[in-house]
């Protein structure tokens, strides 16, 4: 079987395995100090088909952020206002701060400062997913887990959430 020649950068630490990831397109494998360069090599090499789709799919996923027009991220502006100030009286909660930015690992989140960031790729959906997604991390500041108790909150103010959490899928 032919392998592609992929270049990459070895970070040397103090772990037990091997791990690659790619960030902005770049290969960045995190391996043992003690590992033989050889080994990493063939572990690349193996892994490179699974290396190449993940790259094509950070690629895709640049394109659709820079697809987003400014129109379109203004009126998720509006909604996300909207919406914080709707469920603020409704939970009587308050987040510290709302932010509106490219994040790669979910739709929204609430941390334990009580800041909601929300993912700009939303910009792209309907308005009643936005809104679900601005509950869900309302409901956060009460809940900062999914137990049956954040759900009931969930459901409490969107009864119909489970369809537009698939939609998110």
């Amino acid at each position: 079987m032919e392998y592609e020649i992929i270049p990459y950068e070895v970070k040397r630490l103090k772990i037990k395995n091997l791990y690659i990831y790619i960030k902005n397109g770049k290969v960045i494998v995190k391996a043992p100090m003690r590992l033989k360069d050889k080994y990493i090599h063939d572990f690349v090499t193996k892994k490179s088909k699974w290396i190449n789709q993940k790259i094509k799919e950070e690629q895709e996923q640049s394109k659709e952020t820079e697809m987003i027009e400014q129109k379109d991220v203004e009126k998720l502006e509006r909604l996300v206002k909207s919406n914080i100030e709707k469920y603020s009286k409704l939970l009587q909660e308050t987040p510290n701060k709302v932010r509106i930015r490219e994040i790669k690992y979910a739709w929204g989140s609430c941390s334990s400062n009580r800041n909601i960031t929300i993912n700009k790729k939303l910009a792209l959906k309907e308005e009643k997913i936005i809104e679900y997604v601005i509950l869900h991390e309302m409901c956060h500041l009460k809940y900062m887990n999914h137990s049956k108790d954040f759900w009931a909150l969930v459901g409490k103010y969107l009864p119909d959430y489970k369809k537009y959490r698939a939609l998110l899928k």
